[in-house]
């Protein structure tokens, strides 16, 4: 069995996640400020973990996420970090087949194709854990190819995020800017934030 060709890219952006959600230090303040500003620290750990890894097995099995989950407060969770790697595993693993990555999946009454659901969910693996790692003074570890991926996600669907004011406006860069840089001030990131 043949992986899907984009299974790779999910497999990279969620080790880089699970390494950023492993560096997440202990006794954090959950009422942090973070990039993202609807969002403090709570909310941000639990929207990430609850669709970029939770969300994305879920997906890939075409089933909704049950309320138990949608309403649980991860970051209170003292093994929250290695429930989220193990997760993730469990989530990359439901992607292998590539007969997962055919037909659409339902995004709230909308039917739209796996493969562009799989390629938001990259997305949600590497802006979010972006900000988790900002927000604690780290960083997400992406290489070149996976940012390059990830400038192409970010501008097919900028027009849909902005809709849902899940990105703001893009920010401006150098000329030299690396390749993430500019993905993330696409998103309406700044590359330069600091907690």
């Amino acid at each position: 069995m043949n992986a899907h060709p984009m299974h790779p890219f999910l497999a990279r952006a969620a080790s880089a996640a699970a390494d950023v959600a492993a560096s997440v230090p202990a006794g954090l303040p959950l009422d942090a400020p973070t990039p993202c500003t609807e969002f403090d620290t709570r909310a941000l750990i639990n929207h990430w973990v609850l669709y970029s890894s939770h969300g994305l097995e879920h997906r890939a099995r075409r089933v909704e996420l049950p309320e138990e989950l949608s309403s649980r407060d991860f970051a209170a969770e003292a093994d929250w970090r290695s429930a989220y790697a193990a997760q993730l595993e469990r989530a990359v693993a439901a992607w292998a087949d590539p007969a997962v990555w055919e037909g659409d999946v339902d995004l709230g009454g909308a039917p739209v194709p796996a493969v562009g659901i799989a390629r938001m969910l990259i997305l949600e693996l590497l802006l979010h854990g972006w900000d988790v790692a900002r927000t604690v003074g780290g960083r997400i570890e992406v290489d070149e190819e996976l940012a390059l991926l990830a400038g192409e996600i970010v501008a097919e669907y900028t027009e849909l995020y902005r809709q849902y004011e899940g990105f703001a406006e893009s920010v401006a860069l150098p000329q030299d800017a690396s390749a993430w840089d500019r993905a993330l001030a696409a998103s309406g990131r700044d590359p330069h934030w600091k907690a």
